[in-house]
């Protein structure tokens, strides 16, 4: 990563709806600075000899079957929803 190039903290506190003082944002913006540097270093690491999978060579899968099985009941399902409605879980409006 260039070292011009900083994340704008301010405008990814925002879009996680964070208010942020100006100490932490000066805190925060260091230390994705030195995360996001320490993962560039990564595209100096030789992996031509790497395969793209293991499972040709006697790998394991570890996904199970996608079978049907019966559900969690509604009730139970909706036991300890703070608000409800029928049988959905009613929840604070996030979207303006």
């Amino acid at each position: 990563m260039p070292q011009e190039e900083h994340i704008n903290v301010r405008y990814v506190a925002g879009l996680a709806r964070l208010t942020l003082t100006p100490e932490e944002e000066s805190a925060y913006a260091g230390q994705l600075d030195r995360i996001l540097h320490y993962v560039a270093q990564l595209d100096s690491v030789d992996v031509s000899s790497v395969p793209e999978h293991t499972l040709e060579d006697g790998g394991c899968d570890f996904t199970r079957p996608d079978t049907a099985r019966p559900s969690q009941p509604m009730e139970d399902a909706l036991l300890n929803a703070p608000r409800r409605s029928q049988d959905q879980f009613l929840v604070p409006k996030v979207v303006e």
